[in-house]
């Protein structure tokens, strides 16, 4: 591979060349970034570097001229937010190769330029429809509570919209993450997207009052029907309903998602795994929980998105058609 193709985030030169350090200090320095996060950055740095090729031109180090002409190119099929991503992973890239003073991404040219693509395209991300409240009382009749499929999407769909969770985080628990009180459950996150240094965060899901809706009396009876003790939480079938010894992936999350949108009858196309967190938080706000109490469930640690979610949950109850009819 040629010098200026390498992606050095993953063997960053600042550590591997600092004599002073360790190896065990290499080892851990080189896993400050989560390996989603390195994987985006890797197809974004080799996107440049094909790019930089075609047009026969330097990669690493880059002009500033050549970034530009790079992005503009780019904001021609893609977002302003994709463009300012890959920005993000050619600067990394750079750092990393040793470039800091004189990082091309730094210069005024790259700027005004992301600044003008911005400006013309907009920066609204178009985010999935929510699971709300209403929809999940919709699609709790579809749930086969007979069959051990229907009782564990039962258990992972009640439990990702009332814990607020990511998927990566849904997925992720383990039987071991679980403390039943009388008062419901408190699951243990050792590693979330918010939580990078893995310190652990705790989320209370309490019983509820609609039976047909309580997270915490599915998710005894998931652990009482399929009686596994330890491990990963949800699991995938064999074609003969036996349980795998592995976790469901994302993706799973998503596509059972969209089997029980669609069966309610909505376009299982707008929801994705995303929508049982986003639905958790719009739902609260249209329910008139306070912001708060919404970030504590949610575990954000900034109010911008929050309040996103609070605007498009109100957007009917604080319409001023509603006062003037």
């Amino acid at each position: 591979m040629n010098d200026d193709k390498k992606f050095l985030l993953r063997k960053n030169n600042l550590i591997e060349n600092n004599c002073k350090l360790s190896l065990k200090s290499k080892k851990r320095l080189q896993k400050s970034k989560a390996d989603n996060t390195l994987r985006a950055y890797e197809s974004d740095w080799l996107d440049f570097y094909d790019w930089c090729a075609h047009a026969k031109l330097q990669a690493l180090p880059a002009e500033p001229e050549t970034i530009v002409n790079y992005i503009n190119d780019l904001a021609d099929n893609a977002k302003a937010n994709t463009v300012s991503r890959r920005l993000s992973a050619i600067s990394e890239n750079h750092k990393a190769a040793s470039y800091l003073d004189n990082n091309p991404c730094r210069s005024g040219l790259v700027r005004n330029a992301l600044d003008a693509i911005k400006r013309e395209k907009g920066t609204m991300q178009r985010g999935k429809s929510p699971v709300l409240m209403e929809d999940l009382e919709n699609m709790v009749a579809f749930f086969d509570t007979t069959d051990i499929a229907g009782i564990r999407d039962k258990a992972l769909l009640l439990t990702g919209f009332m814990g607020a969770f990511r998927r990566s985080e849904l997925v992720g628990i383990d039987i071991e993450d679980l403390t039943f009180t009388n008062e419901g459950v408190i699951i243990l996150l050792t590693k979330s997207k918010g939580d990078q240094e893995g310190q652990g965060q705790y989320v209370a899901i309490p019983y509820s009052t609609s039976p047909t809706l309580c997270a915490v009396a599915s998710l005894k009876y998931w652990l009482e029907f399929s009686q596994l003790k330890s491990g990963p939480l949800f699991r995938p079938l064999t074609k003969n309903k036996q349980l795998r010894n592995q976790r469901l992936t994302n993706q799973s999350v998503a596509l059972i998602v969209k089997k029980y949108i669609g069966l309610a009858g909505l376009n299982a196309a707008d929801f994705s795994g995303h929508s049982l967190r986003r639905g958790f938080a719009t739902s609260a706000a249209q329910h008139d929980v306070d912001e708060r109490s919404i970030m504590q469930q949610t575990r954000h640690k900034s109010e911008k998105m929050v309040r996103r979610y609070i605007e498009q949950g109100n957007m009917f109850k604080n319409n001023a058609l509603n006062k003037m009819f």
